[in-house]
C-alpha cells in the first residue's frame, strides 16, 4: 500500500531515508566479505554457545585484528573458549581458529586469483541487489506521488516534479553503490 504525503518534501525525505537504508545494508554486507585483511566485521555472524543460549561472538569475547592477516579473539570467560573455536569453525568462514588456553588466533590466508575473482562476483551481486533496492525505494515514490494527487490534492506538476527530484536521487543513490562496489574490488584485486 502506497503512502500519501502533504508536501514533495515529507516524500523525498522518506525516499531519501530508505535509499539511505539500502546504502548501510550494502556496506555491512561488503564488510563480511573476506578479502584476505583481518577484519573484526567477518566474525560478526559467528554466534556461541554459552550458558544454555546462542550469543554474538561479540557479546562473550573481544575480537581484534593486531596483524593485517590476524584476527585474535579474547573469551571473557575462558571456558568458553572451546565453545568459541567450535563456532567459528561451523561458521562457514573457512577459517581455521588457533587457541593457546587463553588466546584465539584465526590467521587469514591470502587469497588465490581464483578465490578473488569469485568474491568480485558476489561484490557484482551484492551492488546489483543494492541498486535494486534504490530502484524500488523510486518505484514506492512515484506511487506514492500519484497516490498523493488522489489523496491530498497534488497537481500534475507537482507529480512531475516530485518524480524528477526522485530520479535525481535515485542516480545519485545508484553512483554510490557503484563507488562502494568499485572500491572493494579494488581493495580485493590489490591485495
Amino acid at each position: 500500500m502506497s503512502k500519501s504525503f502533504q508536501t514533495k518534501e515529507e516524500l523525498l525525505k522518506d525516499t531519501k531515508e530508505g535509499m539511505e537504508k539500502s546504502i548501510k545494508s550494502l556496506q555491512t554486507d561488503l564488510q563480511k566479505m573476506r578479502t584476505g585483511r583481518a577484519s573484526p566485521a567477518l566474525l560478526d555472524d559467528v554466534r556461541v554457545e554459552s550458558y544454555g543460549s546462542q550469543m554474538p561472538l561479540s557479546k562473550v569475547a573481544t575480537v581484534a585484528t593486531p596483524e593485517p592477516r590476524l584476527i585474535t579473539v579474547n573469551p571473557f570467560d575462558k571456558s568458553l573458549l572451546s565453545a568459541i573455536e567450535k563456532s567459528i569453525l561451523i561458521s562457514g568462514l573457512g577459517l581455521t581458529p588457533n587457541s593457546d588456553g587463553k588466546v584465539i588466533r584465526i590467521p587469514i590466508p591470502a587469497l588465490s586469483e581464483e578465490r578473488r575473482k569469485d568474491i568480485v562476483k558476489q561484490v557484482k551481486k551484492a551492488g546489483e541487489e543494492g541498486k535494486v533496492a534504490v530502484r524500488h525505494h523510486r518505484q514506492e515514490a512515484n506511487t506514492s506521488s500519484k497516490q498523493s494527487q488522489k489523496d491530498k490534492g497534488w497537481s500534475e506538476d507537482q507529480v512531475k516534479k516530485a518524480n524528477d527530484e526522485v530520479q535525481k536521487l535515485t542516480d545519485t543513490y545508484i553512483k554510490k553503490v557503484d563507488e562502494l562496489c568499485a572500491a572493494k574490488e579494488k581493495e580485493i584485486l590489490s591485495l
